[in-house]
């Protein structure tokens, strides 16, 4: 069943090459207090999204991935988080600058977020149905009996067999994928222009992983909308996006339309990530690894966050942090060296 499309959407404007920019993140920083001190979570983050495209923010845990989708809908608790700067302009308006009735009615309504765990996302003693038809009554003004039909319908279109008959039933009765369908049906409830997905498929087996990425991308293409797909796996985001953002230590630290960042990473990061990929191509070579632990982020740095990790590394590195350079058309990276030939980038 496919889910009716308003006229000029996004995927039309897209197939017609004249995708509008829906989000436009600038120098994003987030800081949370703690006990041993203040930790630098996002630091300067900028990123763009057009409208039916899909763009992957991959990481390894801890980089700022979820922190800074949180920070963008107004989702850090305050305290001990605080979004310290930046922007965040959706549809010509700054998220970060809404109301808090404002920013309620974009949530969910015009962007909408999977969670990485659904069993702790839902409400355990309201019934899936409820759950389903609170947003549309909300959001879209419908009567009970309007947001009943349209929750069946929600189910029938991400799979779930006798839909109209589990609107009764609780979370807790559902398996993990199918909770997770579940989850993708509430966030397109009102047809967002944005759906942020934060790792959604990680405690799934392989089988249902397929199934949900293969879902996203038939619903991403009826309704048009653009997609975030928050993960550390760079295996689901090679089939799902077309440009990549590659954060760590708090920043994005690669940026590049998928194919070429695959082909040609140009930040040690990136090559060590693509490197630990299973290949079926080189079944004999050994998976590379990544030496080292992540920076804690106790200090803003000062220098290249990975310099401390990196084969590539130059006394410049532990100098200087390098901002984003353009290395290559639409592809930058953070990084003082080429590491091509190994030398200092002019």
């Amino acid at each position: 069943m496919a889910i009716l499309q308003q006229e000029s959407s996004p995927r039309m404007l897209r197939d017609l090459g004249t995708s509008p920019r829906v989000l436009d993140v600038t120098d994003l920083a987030t800081q949370f207090k703690t006990s041993d001190g203040v930790v630098h979570a996002v630091n300067g983050v900028s990123f763009h999204l057009d409208a039916g495209e899909t763009l992957g923010i991959v990481g390894e845990s801890g980089c700022g991935k979820t922190v800074t989708v949180l920070s963008m809908l107004r989702l850090i608790p305050e305290p001990p988080g605080r979004v310290i700067r930046g922007q965040a302009v959706f549809l010509g308006k700054d998220l970060l600058k809404m109301t808090p009735d404002e920013i309620r009615q974009v949530r969910g309504a015009q962007i909408a977020m999977v969670f990485q765990d659904p069993m702790t996302s839902f409400n355990p003693v309201l019934t899936i149905g409820r759950q389903l038809t609170e947003p549309l009554e909300i959001h879209l003004g419908m009567t009970g009996k309007q947001a009943n039909a349209r929750a069946a319908e929600l189910l029938e279109i991400v799979g779930i067999p006798k839909a109209a008959d589990r609107l009764g039933d609780y979370p807790h009765q559902f398996s993990g994928g199918m909770r997770q369908r579940v989850m993708i049906a509430m966030a397109l409830s009102c047809t967002p222009q944005i759906l942020i997905a934060d790792e959604p498929t990680t405690a799934l087996d392989v089988t249902i992983q397929a199934q949900i990425v293969e879902l996203v991308k038939r619903l991403r293409d009826e309704i048009g909308m653009a997609i975030i797909w928050i993960t550390h796996d760079l295996g689901i985001i090679a089939g799902l996006a077309q440009r990549v953002a590659v954060m760590y230590g708090g920043y994005i630290i690669e940026h590049a339309p998928v194919r070429e960042l695959y082909a040609n990473p140009l930040h040690p990061y990136t090559i060590g990530l693509i490197g630990s990929l299973p290949r079926l191509d080189r079944r004999r070579e050994r998976l590379e690894s990544i030496d080292g632990l992540p920076p804690t982020l106790y200090e803003e740095p000062k220098y290249c966050p990975f310099a401390d990790r990196c084969t590539f590394v130059h006394d410049r590195c532990r100098q200087e942090n390098p901002p984003l350079i353009q290395v290559a058309p639409h592809h930058e990276a953070a990084c003082w060296v080429d590491v091509r030939t190994g030398g200092l980038r002019a």
